[in-house]
C-alpha cells in the first residue's frame, strides 16, 4: 500500500439495540453518523473534523442507541441526510477515493461497503485502508486488539469529546494514528 500524506479518518455510528447479536446487527443496522477528519502525516495536524448525520431508512434509533451515541431520532430526522448524499460529501469534499483512509477496526470498512451495496450507492472510499486497531496492536506488541479508549489510555492521550460520537471518535483515532506514525 502506498499511504498518502493526508489520511482520511472515518468512524461510523449505526443503529443498535441492547442484547442484539452480531448477525442481527449486521442485517438490520444502518449508519446514522459518519465522523470524519483528515490527518496530515507530515505536520500531525487534524483538520476538517465533522459528523455527517444520516436518517435511517429501515431501522429506528433505540433508547439504548441514544444512550450510547447521544444521537436521537429527532436529531437525525431534522439534521440527517441520505447515505447517497453523505457519500457524495465524502467524494466531493474529501476526495475520498484519492486518499488512504483509516478506521479503528474493520467494522467501519465492512459496514460502509455493505450499506453502499444495500442502498445501491457508489462506494466513495479508496481501496487503501489502514486498520488502526491492528496497527496499534502491532506497534505496541499486544497479543490482542484493544478498544479505542483503551489505546488512548495506553499512550496517555485523554479521550476528547463524547465516546461513540463519530465526529469525536474520528478525531481521537487520528491522535492514535499520529502517535503510531511518530514511532
Amino acid at each position: 500500500m502506498n499511504t498518502t500524506n493526508k489520511i482520511i479518518i472515518i468512524d461510523l455510528e449505526s443503529t443498535c439495540w441492547e442484547g442484539s447479536t452480531g448477525e442481527y446487527q449486521r442485517k438490520h443496522s444502518e449508519i446514522i453518523e459518519i465522523g470524519v477528519c483528515i490527518l496530515d502525516r507530515e505536520t500531525g495536524e487534524v483538520t476538517q473534523n465533522e459528523g455527517i448525520l444520516l436518517k435511517p431508512v429501515h431501522s429506528e434509533v433505540s433508547a439504548f442507541c441514544t444512550k450510547l451515541t447521544s444521537l436521537t431520532a429527532e436529531m437525525l430526522e431534522s439534521e440527517g441526510i441520505t447515505l447517497a448524499q453523505a457519500c457524495t460529501i465524502l467524494s466531493e469534499k474529501y476526495n475520498a477515493a484519492e486518499y488512504t483512509w483509516a478506521s479503528y477496526g474493520g467494522y467501519d470498512r465492512t459496514m460502509l461497503t455493505e450499506q453502499c451495496r444495500r442502498f445501491n450507492v457508489a462506494y466513495p472510499m479508496s481501496e487503501d485502508h489502514i486498520n488502526v486497531k491492528v496497527l496499534f496492536s502491532e506497534t505496541k506488541r499486544l497479543k490482542k486488539g484493544i478498544g479505542m479508549s483503551g489505546a488512548l489510555k495506553m499512550i496517555k492521550v485523554p479521550l476528547d469529546g463524547t465516546h461513540h460520537r463519530g465526529m469525536d471518535d474520528a478525531r481521537n483515532i487520528a491522535q492514535i494514528l499520529k502517535w503510531i506514525f511518530s514511532k
